[in-house]
């Protein structure tokens, strides 16, 4: 071996060391980010999930349950954030509620990373960026990123194919990590499986009336723009998304949960549990196939000039301009609906309504943005961190 080749290799493998390193570390903060939660004036106590089901306590996805309980007795809602983390609307939404909500009547129980062990990573190959950035008026908030499926550092390998339990139904391999195909979930199963099993105890045991679940969809996707709903719930969805397009000024719809699609939360909540079970879905381009560079910007822009085009030929199942779906407006959609719902489920249920104020609706998003919702934790007295 020539010294000049020696030297090369020497070069190239030094290279790929420090890109080595640097990967590691830039994985390694990611995962170990922690993101500030300021607690409003309507948060009575924090809890954990391990408190309902033991095998999950101290584990990554030993998420914290933020209980809002008015002076009144009433109702109880669950909003659940996070189910899929690189849906960054429903973990904000979670977060306005969490800062700014009181509760006057009933109780709120809100969750900001259901699937804890997905905000720890990015999708595999997607190139999307680690974290973002919400600017507020005396800085910056910064939350992860996070993916679609639980991180394979905390539960693998995958098998070739997923078999939902307990319906035996046939699923993609990917899904073994997918909290939202494995409810209600089992108490022996994968680290997934055991997060829905948590939660449905935790459903259970607090006997909580409502769960609505919050997610965003590519457009290329036809369940968008709607409240999907367990046949528990479809009189009070249908009201609910009705009351939206008149009043609150965006289109929602409203889908039925089918009978023999599982481990979905709006199909097995309803099922295994008292509650009714809701699945908001509010418009992503960031994650739709015909998207361009997965940038920070594009994320909460929501504009996308190649998503346009494909709407231009027909590929879409929500429309899309050059002004796009920036993210006040998609966390204004979930936070509107699920105060839209519980004015719905308190009509028809007088005697276990709820009263939740403090909360922004879309106009209000919209029309200030949301960094004016998220407090300053240098200033804060009370703080947590997910």
């Amino acid at each position: 071996m020539t010294r000049r080749l020696l030297v090369q290799k020497l070069v190239v493998a030094t290279l790929g060391l420090a890109l080595l390193v640097s990967a590691g570390i830039s994985f390694r903060r990611s995962r170990n980010f922690a993101e500030p939660v300021v607690l409003g004036p309507g948060v009575t106590a924090v809890r954990q999930l391990g408190e309902y089901f033991a095998p999950i306590r101290g584990t990554v996805n030993d998420c914290k349950l933020y209980f809002m309980e008015g002076r009144e007795p009433g109702g109880t809602i669950l909003i659940l954030g996070g189910s899929h983390a690189e849906e960054p609307a429903g973990r904000l939404a979670s977060w306005v509620f969490a800062e700014n909500g009181v509760v006057e009547k009933g109780r709120l129980i809100v969750v900001l990373s259901a699937n804890r062990s997905a905000t720890t990573m990015t999708r595999l190959g997607g190139a999307y960026p680690p974290s973002y950035s919400i600017p507020t008026s005396w800085g910056s908030r910064t939350f992860r990123m996070g993916d679609r499926w639980t991180n394979p550092l905390d539960q693998w390998p995958d098998p070739e194919v997923f078999i939902h339990y307990p319906s035996r139904q046939e699923l993609a391999y990917v899904d073994v990590r997918n909290l939202n195909r494995a409810w209600p979930g089992r108490p022996n199963g994968t680290l997934t499986e055991k997060t829905a099993y948590a939660f449905m105890e935790m459903i259970r045991r607090e006997k909580v009336d409502v769960v609505v679940d919050m997610h965003e969809a590519e457009l290329q996707y036809p369940v968008i723009s709607t409240i999907v709903t367990h046949q528990k719930g479809q009189e009070m969805a249908t009201m609910a998304a009705m009351m939206l397009t008149d009043i609150e000024g965006f289109k929602i719809g409203t889908e039925f949960s089918p009978l023999t699609l599982h481990g979905l939360s709006h199909r097995e909540i309803g099922d295994h549990s008292q509650a009714v079970s809701l699945l908001l879905e509010a418009p992503e381009p960031f994650l739709d196939a015909t998207r361009g560079i997965t940038t920070e910007e594009r994320l909460l822009s929501g504009q996308d000039e190649f998503v346009v085009k494909a709407g231009q030929h027909g590929l879409l199942f929500e429309k899309i301009d050059e002004k796009g779906w920036p993210i006040a407006l998609r966390v204004g959609r979930h936070t509107s609906s699920i105060l839209q719902i519980a004015e719905t489920w308190t009509e028809d249920n007088p005697a276990k309504g709820l009263s939740i104020t403090g909360v922004p609706r879309y106009a209000d998003l919209v029309a200030n943005g949301v960094g004016h919702y998220l407090k300053n934790p240098a200033t804060a007295k009370k703080i947590v961190y997910e």
